[in-house]
This record gives C-alpha cells, sequence and structure tokens, in this order.
C-alpha cells in the first residue's frame, strides 16, 4: 500500500501553481539551452577538426561555474532572487542572440564559439543556486523532497527532449533556427518570473548578511563541516572520469559511428530518456541500496557504456548504451545532491550547494579538456579505456569512504538564550569571544574532552572562527571552552543557526557538568 502512494505524492508539488509555473518554465529553458548546446557542440566539429578544441567547448561551459557558484550562492542568499534570476535569463538571451546572429552571418569562430558559451556559463554559474535556493519558498516544509526530485526530473526531461529537438531542428534547419529557439525558450522564462509575486523579504532584527561577511560564512561551514567534505571528495572523483562521456560524445558520434547531427541530437536525447527512466526506479533502488550502494552501481553502469563504445557499436545499438548512462547518470548526480541536500541546514543551503557544484563543474571542466588532450595524444579509444579504467579503480576504492546517512535534525533549535548586555551593541563591533566555564569531575575528564572536542566543528559550522579549551590553574575542575566570533551580528546570527543535532550534542557535553546551575556564558567585546 505505501508503495502505491509513493508515486502520486511525488508529484504533489506540481498541484501548486506558483511552483508548477516556474517548474514548467525551468524546464522549457532547459529544453533551449540543451539545444543551444547540441549546436554549439557541433558546430565545433565543423570549424575544427581537433578534440582539444571540441573538448574546450564543454570546459568553457563547466568552468564558469567551478570559478562563480560560491559568489552566485552568497548573491543568492542576499539579492532578491526573482529580479537576479530575471536579469540572468536576459543575459543567457542575449548570449544565444550573439550565437544567431553570427551563426547567420557566416562570422562564428572557433574562438567566438568558445567565448560566447563561457558567457554563457557565467549565466548558468549565477543562475543554479538560486534556482535550488527559492524551491523552499514555493513549496511547504513537508512537499520540499518532492519538489526537489521533479526539479531533477525535469532537467532530465529537457535532456531528454532538448538534444533530440536540437538536433532535428539543426539538421533541417540550421544553426540559426536552433539558437533562435533557445532565445524564445527565455521569454517564456521571464514572463514566468515576472507573473511570480514573491513576497518582499524583511529584516526585522536587522541582521541581513552583507557580500563579504556572507562570503566568509559559507567558506567557514565548507571548511568545517565532514560530512560536506566526503559528499564532495566522491562527487569530485566520479565526476573527473565520467566526464570523458560528455568531453567524447561529439567524436564518437561523428568519427567512430558515423552518425551526422541529427543522430547525435538522439544520443543526447538517449540519456535524458534514461535518466528519466532512472528518476522513475529510483525509489525502488533506493530500497535496495544506500547512497554508496548506488554511487557504485552509477560507476559500473558508466564503465560498461564507455567500454561499449570502444568497440564502435551499430548506430543503434550505441543509442541504447547511451540509455543506460543516462540512468547511471542520473543515478550518481541524485544521489550525491540529495546527500548535499541533506547536510545542510537551511540558513546555509545556498552557499553549501554553490560549494557542491564548485567541486561538480571543476571536476567536469578539468576531466573534459584532460580527457580531449588525452584523447588528442592516443586517440579517442584510448581516451575512453584510460576513462573506464580510471573509473572502475575509483569506484571501487572510495567505496570505503561512506557517503554521510544525512538524518540528522538540521532546522534551528532557537534554545540559546539572548546575551545579557548593560547596554546596546552595535552588530559590526567585534570580534567577539565567548566563554562557556565547565565544572567536570577527573575522573570524567576524558568523557567530557571527547564530547566537548565534537562540539568544535559545529561552533565552527555556525560562524566562529577559532575555538579552544583551557583549565584553571588553581581549580582544575575548572573548564573553560571559548570560541571567537567576527563581530556582534555574526554571533546574534550564531544563535539563530544552531539546529535541534548541535543542541543535542551541546546536552550529551553539558551532563558531564556538576553543579546546580547550567555551564556559565560570559561574552568579550574587543576593546
Amino acid at each position: 500500500m505505501p508503495e502505491a502512494a509513493a508515486p502520486r505524492s511525488s508529484f504533489a508539488p506540481l498541484r501548486l501553481p506558483v511552483f508548477a509555473v516556474l517548474w514548467g518554465a525551468t524546464v522549457l529553458g532547459n529544453i533551449g539551452s540543451f539545444m543551444r548546446d547540441v549546436a554549439s557542440a557541433w558546430l565545433v566539429t565543423d570549424l575544427s577538426p581537433s578534440p582539444t578544441a571540441v573538448a574546450l567547448i564543454q570546459t568553457a561551459a563547466t568552468l564558469p561555474v567551478f570559478l562563480l557558484a560560491i559568489p552566485a550562492g552568497v548573491l543568492s542568499d542576499i539579492l532578491d532572487r526573482r529580479r537576479f534570476l530575471i536579469v540572468v535569463q536576459v543575459l543567457l538571451a542575449a548570449v544565444s542572440t550573439a550565437l544567431l546572429l553570427l551563426s547567420r552571418s557566416g562570422a562564428l569562430t572557433v574562438e567566438y564559439l568558445i567565448a560566447l558559451t563561457f558567457i554563457g556559463g557565467v549565466g548558468a554559474a549565477l543562475m543554479g543556486p538560486t534556482w535550488q535556493s527559492i524551491v523552499p519558498e514555493l513549496v511547504p516544509r513537508e512537499e520540499l523532497k518532492n519538489a526537489v526530485a521533479l526539479n531533477s526530473l525535469g532537467i532530465n526531461i529537457a535532456r531528454a527532449i532538448g538534444p533530440a529537438l536540437g538536433g532535428l531542428i539543426l539538421a533541417s534547419f540550421g544553426a540559426a533556427m536552433t539558437y533562435g529557439a533557445d532565445v524564445a525558450s527565455y521569454v517564456f522564462v521571464i514572463a514566468a518570473l515576472l507573473w511570480w509575486k514573491r513576497p518582499a523579504a524583511t529584516d526585522a532584527d536587522g541582521l541581513s548578511e552583507n557580500f563579504g561577511g556572507a562570503f566568509r560564512a559559507g567558506l567557514r561551514y565548507a571548511r568545517a563541516s565532514r560530512e560536506l567534505h566526503i559528499v564532495l571528495l566522491r562527487a569530485a572523483v566520479f565526476f573527473l572520469f565520467a566526464s570523458a562521456a560528455w568531453a567524447l560524445l561529439p567524436l564518437v558520434a561523428r568519427q567512430m559511428l558515423k552518425g551526422t547531427a541529427g543522430f547525435y541530437g538522439v544520443l543526447m536525447g538517449a540519456v535524458g530518456a534514461g535518466a528519466i527512466v532512472g528518476a522513475l526506479v529510483m525509489p525502488r533502488l533506493r530500497a535496495k541500496l544506500d547512497a554508496d550502494g548506488l554511487i557504485l552501481l552509477a560507476s559500473v553502469l558508466t564503465v560498461a557504456v564507455l567500454g561499449a563504445l570502444v568497440l564502435a557499436p551499430p548506430q543503434w545499438l550505441a543509442v541504447l548504451l547511451l540509455l543506460v548512462l543516462g540512468v547511471g547518470w542520473i543515478t550518481a548526480l541524485t544521489t550525491l545532491n540529495g546527500v548535499a541536500q541533506a547536510v545542510l541546514p537551511n540558513w546555509v543551503r545556498g552557499r553549501g550547494l554553490a560549494v557542491y557544484l564548485t567541486v561538480f563543474n571543476g571536476a567536469m571542466a578539468a576531466g573534459s579538456l584532460g580527457w580531449g588532450l588525452v584523447a588528442q595524444q592516443i586517440g579517442v579509444r584510448g581516451a575512453l579505456v584510460g576513462a573506464a579504467a580510471g573509473l572502475l579503480l575509483v569506484a571501487l576504492f572510495f567505496h570505503r569512504v561512506r557517503l554521510p546517512a544525512g538524518e540528522a535534525d538540521l532546522q534551528a533549535s532557537r534554545h540559546w538564550p539572548e546575551p545579557l548586555l548593560a547596554e546596546p551593541v552595535a552588530h559590526d563591533r567585534g570580534p567577539v569571544m565567548v566563554q562557556v566555564e565547565y565544572r567536570v569531575r577527573k575522573e570524567n575528564r576524558p568523557a567530557f574532552l571527547e564530547a566537548v572536542r565534537r562540539l568544535a566543528p559545529e561552533r565552527r559550522r555556525d560562524g566562529a572562527y577559532a575555538w579552544g579549551l583551557h583549565e584553571h590553574t588553581a581549580d582544575p575542575e575548572r573548564i573553560v571552552e571559548w570560541f571567537m566570533v567576527e563581530s556582534w551580528a555574526e554571533h546574534l546570527r550564531q544563535h539563530h543557526r544552531v539546529s535541534h543535532a548541535d543542541a543535542d550534542l551541546q546536552d550529551e557535553v553539558v551532563r558531564w557538568h556538576i553543579g546546580p546551575q547550567r555551564p556559565e556564558v560570559h561574552h568579550f567585546l574587543a576593546l
């Protein structure tokens, strides 16, 4: 009975008009983007036979996300997200318009194509974290996971339709018409964003973050979160090798499989169709495999496809292989993205996802360029063999580095009392030293130290830039935990960031404290 109800509930967010309209507009916009990418990837094979030039298109598309995702995540948290998205859509429409005019006039060169692809990548870098960050604004909390899953499904619907449609238009009417269709898609996205009446943000407590402070807070969190480190490591090693499939596919289609632009679009569409199949069977896979098992499965499927493409199979079999690649790709993508979402609290979600996108696109950019250079030296077949062998080895080795379960309650607990003040404190005053004084029996000290040292990463994640422990020289039972925060406003934000999981960890530390009162907390301001 529960299994029968799950498919219905997964589409529940589409009953909400705002989410449905923006979701539909996003799918349409992504279809246009995939059409543009197909045209660009195929045109570069006309303009240059060099594998490096072909791979540079993929690098130019992903490198800006690697460079700009973190600043984009900060902007998504401090700017009006609706207006920001509209500006980015206008930028992307301008890029496709320039490609349309250059291709129509016959003036398009490899240099122009790479440069405009890079600018389009800048737009994608600015847009990615913001699109993900607005989802909690569009649906109630209980529908958030379903909405995130629908976003992944929407991308892969676009991946299935866009490349095939783009290849068809490219083969029938030329590149200019393909780029024109992409421009038209942005009109619908902008219209949907203008229709969305986003409530104005308020800052009743005056604790809104500026760019520099938000940037530093996001980096502090990323440095201190071991769970996020594991997700980033697993993503980097997978996509570094799996990127070979995307970087070399135009050459595989044209040189090894003797296909046309339309056939290349069919191959890309097959990847998207396979991703849709993968998304639909994902609940059954999750019931049988944990996150580590899913990543291993995705790696094995990708290795099998890369190995089979080395043999230059018939075109019909290549299409089936790309369907399998789509299943593996969506399995890895949704698993890693889902774990990243699960280990990030709401206050830093945009910035944390931006760090994840930075690693993802950095691995894709480096891998695409690297495998293009490898293909330049030893041929496309040799590069495919190297990528398949490398991916299999890292999949087996890093399978031992277990992904976090992501089951902690990261909702804000708000259990810290407001600091006592003799007089009001300016928000920009700092740094601030916070001291927590415990009394711990000598025989309990090892257990206390073990618990309190697990608390250190939590302090750093929520805003501290330094942390330490000291004991009183005259009374060894008195132990002071201290941490430094850059400003009074940042410490007040820290009060709002502490999660229920953090509160449980703090209670574990306090249980070793003796005395009738809770540990004393003192706040000190720099003079």
